[in-house]
């Protein structure tokens, strides 16, 4: 018998969940072709044809065209296209055709791209057929792509040391259990990145000013912080994190409460900060394992790229 899908999973049963991802410059190239007759070509140089200019109503035909493709394509998601070009190519015994659509989004465009070039060919199909009994429509494909997660992602040897420290009085005296040091944990083992601490520390800034200082004296690299970045009398890891760090990294924070804020108006009552102490990367997460969940969508991977410009790398 076959199980049902868990209906928790982000995929479950209809369109996948891209909810979580940050959106980045999206792109996509795609080609297509019609096999004409040489006397069509013919025409069409010489703007002969019946019904008109063939390659501006078919560039009109894509413009508007494309814009559903999440009507026609039903596990397509809505994306706001910023660039959407069409270029033909008229050769003797075919006319070549070239699209590319880009935007910026949390999803790719290359069926986007696909479906501009269909479109395309079919529209020109449509145009001369009345003058061309031999009209074929070539293979169509994907040439290029770009944007998504895997551009920002950096590989290290050897890898990155990371620790992890949970910063709660309940958590700490066994009154309650660890959710978002354990999400952390699994996070990180999808990264390129070896866990050498996790620890657990009462709501204390002197404890927690001394572990965030071995830690970067014995080489650790990234150092995740969850709890006490809050508005609580004990949230305290803030005040202890600045104490400790000499360069703060404002884009980081904001980058989390930028995402999380998209979500919830809650995140915006986070006071979480990041910096550098040496050549430790240290960044307060929420405590809550939503927040931590959302946060680490935000940074992942491309804060692990700050590494790379830290041993002297640019940004190439």
């Amino acid at each position: 018998m076959t199980k049902n899908p868990d209906p928790s999973s982000r995929n479950a049963g209809g369109m996948r969940d891209v909810s979580h991802k940050f959106s980045t410059h999206r792109t996509a190239t795609a080609s297509s072709s019609l096999r004409i007759a040489h006397a069509t070509a013919i025409m069409i140089r010489n703007q002969a044809v019946p019904k008109g200019n063939v390659f501006e109503l078919a560039r009109a035909a894509v413009l508007s065209g494309v814009k559903r493709c999440a009507e026609l394509v039903p596990f397509c998601h809505t994306v706001p296209l910023d660039v959407v070009m069409v270029e033909f190519e008229l050769q003797d015994d075919a006319i070549q055709i070239t699209t590319q659509v880009e935007a910026v989004d949390r999803t790719g465009v290359e069926i986007e791209a696909l479906l501009a070039t269909q479109l395309a060919a079919l529209n020109l199909y449509d145009l001369l057929k009345p003058v061309d009994e031999t009209l074929e429509i070539g293979p169509t494909r994907l040439l290029k792509k770009t944007g998504g997660h895997g551009e920002f992602r950096d590989s290290f040897t050897p890898k990155l040391e990371a620790a992890i420290l949970v910063c709660s009085d309940s958590t700490a005296a066994g009154k309650r259990k660890d959710k978002s040091g354990r999400l952390i944990r699994d996070r990180l083992a999808t990264e390129d990145v070896h866990i050498a601490h996790y620890d657990i520390l009462p709501d204390d800034v002197p404890q927690i000013e001394a572990w965030l200082k071995a830690r970067s004296e014995h080489g650790a690299d990234l150092v995740f912080t969850t709890g006490g970045s809050g508005l609580g009398p004990r949230d305290v890891t803030v005040e202890a994190t600045r104490n400790v760090i000499e360069k703060e990294i404002p884009g980081i924070s904001e980058a989390m409460r930028g995402h999380g804020r998209a979500r919830t108006p809650y995140a915006m009552l986070s006071r979480g900060i990041a910096g550098l102490r040496g050549k430790t990367l240290i960044v307060n997460l929420p405590g809550s394992s939503r927040g931590v969940q959302e946060s680490l969508d935000a940074l992942l991977p491309g804060l692990l790229h700050g590494f790379k410009m830290m041993r002297g790398g640019g940004h190439e």
